[in-house]
């Protein structure tokens, strides 16, 4: 069964002081190529990507490059940077998510880094017949009642960029209360986290699910550089690659399975939260 990691309380100090280690995930992409080059095509259907708190369409340009080489008909949210979880950007997102599925005539995969996740989450909960399945990258769709356990400095930009009460106060809106109590998600679902994120807990980036169509998969890295990282672009290519209607848990194979057994010491199936 899917759990939410167990971990308490904020990323371990030391995580959050090197997430600069993003810059050294970006500088391995070109030497992935071979890894990267192995990752199955798509059927073409619409993918969805939204960025992470102050992000914008230029943080996700490596899974946008990426994923529209496999096949996919990529697209970005379009509203410029992220500045949290506010009503407008929610709303524009379940428009957009059922514009796409209108135009193309089919179900729409949503792909959130970190708060962009959250939106996933939501659009998804609002226009499920119009989504094929959610990814999420070191997103908090977990948040306990006390709040988000996020870093202090974190906390202090979503105050002075989003709200002055910080991410609690989106977090215990209308609209995100109903996706804690609508869990776990009627759709595929897959949580990559890492217990080396410095900027989104492990317990908040996983989830309780229903086997069947949900799952937690670990990986290496710090959190900004999810976008970037490798081993991530190739896990949401092989997500995305299953037929519809045929979803199964993560169980790479070949080079892809070698590495992840490398990086994170588990079989690629075991679903194990260590």
């Amino acid at each position: 069964m899917p759990t939410r990691h167990p971990h308490r309380g904020e990323p371990h100090l030391m995580h959050s002081l090197m997430e600069w280690r993003a810059l050294g995930e970006m500088a391995l992409l070109p030497s992935s190529l071979p890894l990267l080059a192995q990752a199955p095509h798509g059927d073409g259907h619409p993918v969805l990507l939204l960025p992470g708190f102050m992000g914008d369409e230029s943080s996700l340009v490596a899974l946008k490059t990426f994923l529209k080489n496999r096949g996919y008909d990529v697209q970005t949210w379009g509203f410029g940077r992220n500045v949290g979880f506010q009503s407008k950007h929610a709303q524009a997102v379940e428009q957009k998510i059922r514009h796409l599925h209108h135009t193309s005539g089919r179900t729409v995969s949503l792909v959130g880094w970190s708060l962009g996740g959250v939106f996933a989450l939501y659009g998804a909960h609002q226009a499920p017949e119009c989504v094929r399945g959610v990814i999420t990258l070191g997103s908090p769709v977990n948040v306990d009642p006390e709040g988000s356990r996020s870093p202090a400095l974190v906390k202090a930009m979503y105050r002075i960029v989003a709200h002055r009460m910080g991410p609690d106060a989106h977090a215990l809106q209308p609209r995100a209360k109903k996706l804690r109590e609508r869990q776990p998600l009627p759709l595929p679902m897959s949580c990559l986290y890492s217990l080396t994120d410095g900027v989104v807990p492990p317990q908040e980036a996983t989830i309780d699910g229903d086997p069947a169509r949900h799952e937690n998969i670990r990986v290496p890295g710090s959190h900004t550089g999810l976008g970037f990282n490798p081993l991530v672009l190739c896990i949401v290519a092989d997500r995305l690659a299953q037929p519809e209607g045929a979803w199964a848990p993560f169980k790479p194979a070949g080079l892809l399975g070698s590495i992840y057994r490398l990086t994170t010491g588990q079989m690629p199936w075991s679903g194990a939260v260590a």
